[in-house]
Parts: C-alpha cells; sequence; structure tokens
C-alpha cells in the first residue's frame, strides 16, 4: 500500500522466469537438487537463460528452489562447486570450437569433457578459456545434453587430452 492507504501492484515490475531443474555440488554442503530461476528470454541470445548466465552474474547470491526440503534458499556463487543439468535445447553458437579436456577439482572429483565456446581465431585455446576473467563458471559438455558448470575457484588443474591416433 501506499500513503494514502492504495494497494500498488509491482506485477509490471516482476520478469518472467522459468525454472530450469539442476544438481548442485556445495561446499560444505553437499549435493543439492532443485531449480534455478531463468528469464524467460536471455538478455544475451534468443530463447531462455542458460543457467551458465545465471550462475556467472556478479550478484553474490542467487536463488535456488530445492527439492527437499521444498523451500526457498539463497546461494553463495563463491560455495557452489559445480551444477549439473541436461541441456534440453543445445544453442548453435556461430564460431565455436570444440576443446576437449579433463578438470581436475579440489574434492578429488574429475569432470572430462568438451568446451564448445566462440573463441577468435587468435584466442582458441583451452588455456584462453579458462583465463576468460568475466565468467566464474566454466562449461564442460560431458556427455550428450548433460553439462557440467564448474566454479574455477575449485579446479586445480584442466588437461588437455592427447588426441588418438587412428
Amino acid at each position: 500500500m501506499d500513503n494514502q492507504g492504495i494497494t500498488v501492484s509491482n506485477d509490471h515490475l516482476r520478469i518472467p522466469k522459468n525454472t530450469a531443474p539442476v544438481t548442485l555440488w556445495v561446499h560444505p554442503e553437499g549435493q543439492v537438487r532443485g531449480s534455478l530461476f531463468v528469464r524467460q528470454q536471455s538478455v544475451n541470445h534468443a530463447g531462455q537463460e542458460t543457467p551458465l548466465e545465471v550462475l556467472n552474474q556478479s550478484e553474490a547470491f542467487l536463488v535456488i528452489q530445492r527439492e527437499s526440503p521444498d523451500e526457498l534458499r539463497f546461494y553463495n556463487r563463491s560455495a557452489i562447486v559445480r551444477v549439473d543439468y541436461l541441456e534440453q535445447e543445445p544453442i548453435e553458437l556461430p564460431g565455436a570450437v570444440s576443446l576437449p579436456c579433463e578438470v581436475h577439482m579440489m574434492d578429488g572429483s574429475l569432470v572430462s569433457g568438451t568446451v564448445r565456446e566462440p573463441m577468435a581465431a587468435d584466442r582458441a585455446r583451452l588455456f584462453d578459456y579458462l583465463n576468460r576473467s568475466e565468467e566464474r563458471f566454466l562449461k564442460v559438455h560431458v556427455d550428450g545434453n548433460a553439462v557440467c558448470l564448474v566454479n574455477k575457484s575449485y579446479v586445480i588443474h584442466v588437461t588437455a587430452p592427447a588426441p588418438v591416433d587412428s
């Protein structure tokens, strides 16, 4: 209500969002299942906002709708070790390169997959992708539509597997 007793609606100020099911590994809590809230329209491309866009935002906290217990929680992005999800419709990125990699994590886990990102020809190395300073999380395609978003702060080292001779 405003100061004259009139109810004011802020619905026109709300940003329409959908939920995206994810599994998070949070330090020190462990595995958390729930959903991220993603914009129905990304500000960066056609279609829905991606979990990577949500995780790489600058705000310290993000909102997770937990499954069990069924509640909203505000998680510190710095405490999120990794996020796994299934990509419903992979976004075709012009100029994308595929870079196989193995990400060795502080908790002893290994994430093997491929980075598929658009990169300038003179900056198209795995090293260049890892050093993008504006991104807190790396996106690794692990199997089919399965994606793992890895917090750089929890990475010990990354290797590029040697190509297999045929």
